[in-house]
C-alpha cells in the first residue's frame, strides 16, 4: 500500500468516525470526549512514523550523495596519483640524462648534482589551489619536461658525434710505458748511411710488448712491406690512416674494427730495424704528419 493510499483510507475512516461520533454525542457526551482523544492521538503516532520515515529517507539520499562524491573524488586521485608517476617517471629520465651528459662532458664532481633539491622560496601568502589550476600546472609541467627531454636528447647526440670524433683522431701512445728513441722528420741514418726523413716516431718497446691502436678504426692493412717489416694499418674514417711497423708478429687482420687501446700486434724488430722498438706514423688526407701535434706529451716518457 502506498502513502497516499494510505492517507485515503486514514481520510475515509476518518469520516466516517466523525458521523458515528456526531451520533454518539447525541446520545453519550462523555464517550465522544473520549473517543475523539483516543482517535487524536492515533493521528498524532500515524504522522509521527510518517515524518520519521520521510527523514529516514532523506537521510539515506544524503547517504548516497556522500558516497557518490566520495566515489568521485577518489577517481580525481586517482587520475592525479597516474600523472604524478608520469612526470615522476620523466624526471627521473632527465635525471638520469643529465647525469650522463655532465660526466661525458667532464664537468666537475657536484658542479650538477641531480639528487639534490633546487633552493625555493616566496613570501607571498599560499591558498587553497583549485583541482582544475593543478592539473593545468601538471599539463604545463608535462610539456616543459618533454621539451627539455627533447633538448637533452639532442645535446647528447651531439655529444657522442664529438666523442666518436674524438676517438677516431690519434690522440695516445701505442706503447704502454714507454719513451720516444727517434722523432719524426730529417736525421742521421740509423746504419751509418747519412742522412734521411723519418716519417713518423720510434717509440722504445721490448719484443712482445703490446702494440695498441691509438684511436678507433677499421685494419687496412696487416703484412709485410720493404723496411718496415710486419706492419698494421689503421683507417680511422675521417681522413686520418696510422701505421705500426716492425711487429714482431700482428694480431689482426684486414676488415676487423678496433677501438682505440686494443692490441693489434706484438712489438719487434723486423724489417729495416736495429732493435726493438715501435714505428709509428699519422697519414691525414694522404699526407704524413707528425704524430706529435696528436700525441702531445702522452707516451713520451717512461710512467
Amino acid at each position: 500500500m502506498t502513502l497516499d493510499s494510505l492517507f485515503n483510507d486514514m481520510r475515509g475512516r476518518a469520516a466516517t468516525v466523525a458521523a458515528k461520533a456526531r451520533a454518539l454525542a447525541v446520545r453519550k457526551p462523555l464517550t465522544v470526549v473520549t473517543a475523539v482523544a483516543m482517535a487524536g492521538l492515533c493521528a498524532g503516532a500515524f504522522l509521527n512514523a510518517a515524518e520519521v520515515a520521510r527523514l529516514h529517507g532523506v537521510a539515506a539520499a544524503n547517504e548516497r550523495g556522500i558516497e557518490e562524491t566520495r566515489r568521485e573524488a577518489q577517481r580525481e586521485i586517482n587520475a592525479l596519483a597516474a600523472r604524478m608517476g608520469e612526470l615522476q617517471a620523466q624526471a627521473n629520465r632527465l635525471n638520469a640524462l643529465g647525469d650522463r651528459l655532465a660526466r661525458g662532458a667532464g664537468l666537475e664532481d657536484g658542479e650538477f648534482d641531480f639528487d639534490r633539491p633546487v633552493g625555493q622560496g616566496g613570501a607571498e601568502p599560499a591558498r587553497d589551489m583549485p583541482a582544475r589550476k593543478l592539473l593545468g600546472g601538471m599539463d604545463a609541467l608535462d610539456g616543459d619536461l618533454a621539451s627539455s627531454g627533447q633538448q637533452l636528447s639532442v645535446l647528447e647526440a651531439l655529444l657522442f658525434d664529438r666523442k666518436l670524433e674524438q676517438n677516431a683522431r690519434p690522440s695516445r701512445s701505442p706503447v704502454a710505458s714507454t719513451f720516444v728513441t727517434s722523432s719524426y722528420g730529417y736525421r742521421a741514418d740509423p746504419f751509418g748511411r747519412g742522412g734521411q726523413f723519418h716519417k713518423g716516431i720510434d717509440f722504445n718497446a721490448r719484443t712482445g710488448d703490446r702494440v695498441m691502436t691509438v684511436a678507433d678504426g677499421v685494419v687496412s692493412y696487416s703484412g709485410v712491406r720493404s723496411g718496415y717489416g710486419n706492419v698494421v694499418e689503421v683507417d680511422h674514417g675521417n681522413g686520418y690512416v696510422t701505421r705500426y711497423a716492425h711487429n714482431s708478429r700482428n694480431v689482426v687482420k684486414v676488415g676487423d674494427l678496433v677501438r682505440v687501446g686494443d692490441e693489434i700486434a706484438k712489438a719487434g724488430s723486423t724489417g729495416r730495424s736495429t732493435g726493438a722498438h715501435v714505428h709509428f706514423e699519422v697519414w691525414e688526407n694522404g699526407r704524413v704528419q707528425n704524430p706529435r701535434k696528436f700525441l702531445g706529451d702522452m707516451g713520451v716518457t717512461r710512467q
